[in-house]
């Protein structure tokens, strides 16, 4: 029989002291609880209840862990239901201890298995955390507990990715991200923007553009398009990619007013999802033909494929067998990469023609 012995704090949260708060590290945690993986054992009932491990988020977590500057403020869960001696202090404390029977595990991870693991593999074994505890008269009880604590709503994507700007030394999931938000607030707010309130943002719900499709659309480009070409060609960078963007949807707004002023996402495929990340795609081609990129070569290459467009009535003929409403697209690969090839073959199509009349007049 091992034991473990912590003071702790033991809050008042019902009749008896069932919750309690200790520090220690993760390699003792892990040598009186066990992150028990959810099944099905030969019977067909089921067994444990956390999910697989996922190890690009373990690898995330460590890498993060490993700085010298890391804090991990996030407590692990674990539940018991037995092995658990708990004696009052004075002042809100306890003392606590914790019997460990040789092969065998009384306590259970219910929150933080992934950062559990991820602190387990480092070389700092010294690293304490925070442990919350819980004592269940049963194993349903454990079972109801890990559900109500894992159910809880997570942070809003919008506040998320609105935050980013305003931080450094993120992992490099969500560092991709920076330059997209950072881009997205400047288009939002700026009074030079051509999109200044258009775009909805956790602070700014009233607008109408969704700030991730957005961002998706901006992320393609600084990924390996001209905004990425753009950032790197000079230390004002951001300040070009800013112009660049107003400029064209500027253009957009002009040449395709009746679909985009007083829409929705609902009554406008232009604003919406499939519509703006489309529309991104065909900014890279008229990038990469057009030696001058200013509002008026924007709205003159997007006039000539107004025509084929059915952003708030009619059909979209991507081709034989391929007529689509033109309601009928979603947020969705296949549907925003079939309307850009589309958009963009039409764009070319345009751009032969006009070279080919001003050959002829040339020629006569």
């Amino acid at each position: 029989m091992k034991t473990f012995k912590f003071n702790a704090i033991a809050p008042k949260q019902g009749a008896q002291k069932k919750v309690f708060g200790i520090s220690c590290s993760a390699s003792q945690v892990l040598q009186f609880a066990e992150i028990d993986r959810i099944g099905r054992r030969e019977d067909g009932s089921l067994r444990g209840f956390q999910r697989s491990q996922v190890q690009s988020h373990i690898h995330e977590i460590k890498q993060y862990l490993e700085r010298d500057d890391a804090i991990l403020p996030n407590a692990i869960v674990v539940a018991f239901t037995s092995n658990v001696s708990i004696r009052e202090v004075e002042g809100g404390l306890a003392a606590i201890e914790i019997s460990a029977p040789q092969g065998k595990k009384p306590g259970l991870v219910v929150d933080g298995q992934q950062r559990l693991t991820a602190l387990s593999l480092m070389e700092n074994k010294d690293f304490e955390i925070f442990v919350n505890c819980l004592v269940c008269d049963s194993e349903e009880e454990l079972r109801r507990q890990f559900i109500l604590i894992n159910n809880t709503r997570p942070l809003p994507k919008s506040l998320i990715y609105e935050l980013l700007p305003s931080v450094d030394a993120l992992p490099a999931r969500l560092s991709m991200r920076v330059d997209a938000a950072r881009l997205t607030e400047m288009l939002n707010y700026d009074e030079r923007s051509s999109l200044r309130g258009q775009i909805k943002q956790h602070t700014h719900p009233d607008g109408t553009i969704q700030d991730s499709v957005f961002q998706r659309m901006l992320m393609h480009s600084l990924s390996d398009g001209i905004l990425h070409e753009l950032m790197n060609a000079s230390e004002d960078g951001l300040s070009r990619c800013f112009d660049l963007i107003s400029d064209y949807f500027e253009a957009i707004q002009t040449v395709f007013e009746a679909d985009w002023v007083g829409h929705n996402p609902r009554t406008s495929r232009l604003v919406h999802g499939s519509g703006i990340i489309a529309m991104g795609f065909v900014m890279e081609d008229i990038a990469s033909s057009e030696p001058e990129l200013t509002v008026a070569h924007f709205e003159e290459r997007l006039f000539s494929i107004k025509s084929n467009c059915a952003w708030t009535a009619g059909n979209w003929n991507f081709g034989p067998g391929e007529m689509r409403k033109w309601n009928d697209l979603r947020v969705l690969p296949r549907d925003f990469l079939q309307l850009s090839r589309y958009l963009i073959r039409n764009l070319r199509r345009s751009s032969k023609n006009v070279r080919g009349n001003i050959a002829w007049v040339t020629a006569n």
